[in-house]
């Protein structure tokens, strides 16, 4: 992470004696690095040893086949169409995803099990419902509109706090991490003025969890699944310090730029990873130059794959069947815009209240193939309406 967090008690200097004052025992000091030993860290302080597993097997997750996105086309998911599941975590449905990420969408109802991502980072957008993550580093309470960044290999659970919680997932592949963009950040890395958001606008775990027994942690790792059972809860820490914890950032914190004309999507983005960007699409301003077009120009994404996931009102695409939820891919190589008419129907529009997640990668996307079930086959004939040329649904 960005800056320093301290929670609990810690002892004065690392690596030295910690005890618990009523017993006497010696606390066990756990640390949880990226990059090896080379970049951020926090250093937690157990009560048990952290590392006691008594029993360990192979599980099965959800399916993550990906498939060609063969004919090159524009895709529409309808996330809402794939129902709800039990569990936030094994209910997952694979969308897009390459080498470099993995973007899944799912409708939880129930709580999850304690589950460690040993791959890569994730970060998670609420799109509906509420809840509490739990991790050795404390409760994090979170609801509509956050993104949740959880550090690689932090054991954790969500908690329902609402009858139902909608989460947008996008999983790093473990060649790096997922920050704040870089052109934010000073040299030490302090958020610099101007930003969109800073340190201010974060928020951390902010009280500690105390569980004790055997517990069960399914951790997916570059091989596969393995549930262990460890012989001492993960949550029994009474203290930790460092940069690296999950944190939380609403998207209605985020700050967006107006200009007197249109401004490019890489001007609102939010997080970076290694083959990738997530901007963030909110409320603001129209563009104010009196003769300003106010949409998006046709654009053909050359080196890029984009994915749009809608959240709201989203005025270039009105009348193609985005709807809430739903998500589109438009693959480098394929020119894309906004919808016939749009242009003239914005002029006199001030502002927008549109919502959305765009994720843009540098590597080709393949389809999660359950997520062709819910795909709209319509959608890559969609800029033919009202321009006068007759497409079947299926485009023949």
């Amino acid at each position: 992470m960005v800056f320093y967090r301290s929670l609990g008690e810690i002892p004065r200097r690392r690596h030295t004696q910690f005890r618990d004052p009523a017993t006497g025992e010696l606390y066990y000091e756990e640390m949880q690095g990226e990059e090896g030993f080379s970049w951020t860290q926090s250093f937690l302080y157990h009560r048990k040893l952290p590392t006691v597993i008594t029993a360990a097997d192979s599980v099965e997750l959800e399916s993550r086949e990906l498939v060609t996105n063969d004919p090159l086309l524009p895709r529409h998911v309808l996330t809402h169409k794939l129902g709800t599941v039990s569990d936030p975590v094994t209910g997952r449905t694979v969308i897009v995803g390459n080498a470099d990420l993995t973007v899944s969408y799912v409708a939880a109802t129930e709580s999850s099990g304690l589950y460690r991502n040993a791959i890569g980072d994730e970060l998670c957008f609420v799109e509906s419902g509420s809840a509490v993550l739990e991790s050795p580093y404390g409760r994090l309470a979170v609801g509509e509109g956050d993104y949740v960044v959880i550090p690689t290999s932090t054991t954790h659970r969500w908690v329902l706090t609402s009858d139902e919680l909608r989460l947008l997932v996008v999983e790093g592949t473990g060649s790096g991490h997922i920050r704040p963009p870089k052109r934010f950040m000073s040299p030490v890395g302090q958020f610099l003025d101007g930003s969109p958001f800073n340190e201010r606008d974060l928020r951390a775990p902010d009280e500690l969890i105390q569980e004790e027994g055997e517990v069960e942690v399914v951790v997916r790792t570059r091989t596969g699944c393995t549930r262990y059972q460890y012989a001492f809860h993960p949550f029994d820490v009474v203290g930790w310090d460092g940069y690296n914890y999950p944190y939380a950032l609403n998207i209605s914190d985020y700050m967006p730029s107006t200009g007197a004309l249109h401004l490019p999507p890489p001007t609102y983005v939010t997080f970076e990873g290694p083959g990738f960007v997530v901007c963030s699409f909110v409320p603001r301003l129209f563009d104010y130059h009196p003769d300003a077009v106010k949409v998006p120009y046709a654009h053909s994404n050359v080196d890029s794959d984009e994915v749009l996931f809608y959240t709201g009102d989203f005025i270039s695409r009105a009348g193609t069947g985005i709807e809430q939820g739903s998500m589109s891919l438009h693959p480098a190589g394929y020119i894309h815009g906004p919808q016939p008419g749009s242009h003239e129907k914005t002029l006199e529009v001030k502002s927008t209240t549109e919502t959305a997640v765009m994720i843009d990668t540098f590597a080709p996307l393949q389809i999660g193939a359950a997520a062709l079930g819910v795909e709209d086959p319509a959608y890559p004939w969609s800029w033919a309406r009202g321009t006068g040329q007759a497409v079947a649904a299926d485009g023949r």
